[in-house]
């Protein structure tokens, strides 16, 4: 696969939450939302960029909520996991519909529906021109799908982890329920974990950090952004180790 050098980012992790997965609906998939995920991908990679995504699972199952009820946490969390692999496979499905292959690669052995994780064969797979979908988190209770994102991101070597989000960027307060939010439009890692922002959670973003992976958020129901993104434009908001701007 040829690399396309007018692009900034070669090779990108994209972070897509479950809950996104629903639209307007109260639970499931929404097919037009995956239909346009799958738009969205299916650009880059016809545009030369090797492409991973993790996805959560939260639009069918959230393992911490069951959790704080009084299920034992690693099975809450495990069922989390299998939530994860459901969104993926329809990942999969909608993405090959376009004309690009698609491998699904999960932290739990499920032979039947998908490979094993492992990491060189994931960075083969992208460098033949496949999207990869990282499925079941990261195997392992009491990490979330965020900090799957960022270890994914680092094991793959990856330019950048790009979370998709309902709103445009990273706010100091909840845009949906404050219209005076203001919005950052760069801001290092320390700054993040010590204002206590809503980007990802502080493993996730120690790892991102630790290993120099800037992260980029943006909305992903925003046409053209996630393209915008790997041309390097301003797109959402840009966490590194620069400083806050």
């Amino acid at each position: 696969m040829t690399t396309n050098s007018s692009l900034k980012y070669q090779r990108v992790l994209l972070k897509l939450s479950g809950e996104a997965l629903m639209g307007s609906q109260e639970f499931g998939i929404d097919p037009k939302v995956v239909e346009q995920m799958a738009c969205d991908v299916s650009e880059l990679v016809n545009a030369g960029v090797q492409v991973a995504i993790v996805i959560g699972g939260g639009n069918i199952f959230r393992g911490l909520s069951l959790s704080a009820a009084g299920m034992d946490r690693t099975t809450a969390d495990h069922m989390g996991m299998l939530a994860t692999v459901i969104n993926s496979l329809s990942l999969q499905d909608a993405i090959e519909r376009k004309g690009v292959p698609v491998r699904v690669m999960s932290a739990l052995a499920i032979h039947q529906v998908c490979e094993d994780f492992i990491r060189r064969r994931a960075i083969r797979h992208m460098e033949k021109g496949r999207v990869v979908v990282f499925a079941a988190g990261t195997g392992n209770p009491f990490f979330t799908t965020d900090t799957a994102a960022s270890l994914r991101g680092t094991e793959i070597n990856a330019d950048i982890v790009i979370k998709a989000t309902k709103v445009d960027g990273v706010y100091d307060c909840d845009p949906e329920k404050n219209p005076q939010a203001v919005k950052y439009e760069h801001l290092n890692y320390d700054a993040v974990i010590n204002d206590k922002l809503a980007v990802m959670d502080t493993t996730a973003i120690v790892l991102c950090r630790d290993n120099d992976i800037p992260i980029r958020v943006f909305n992903m129901s925003k046409k053209g952004a996630l393209m915008n993104i790997v041309k390097g434009n301003n797109e959402g908001t840009l966490v590194d180790n620069g400083a806050t701007a």
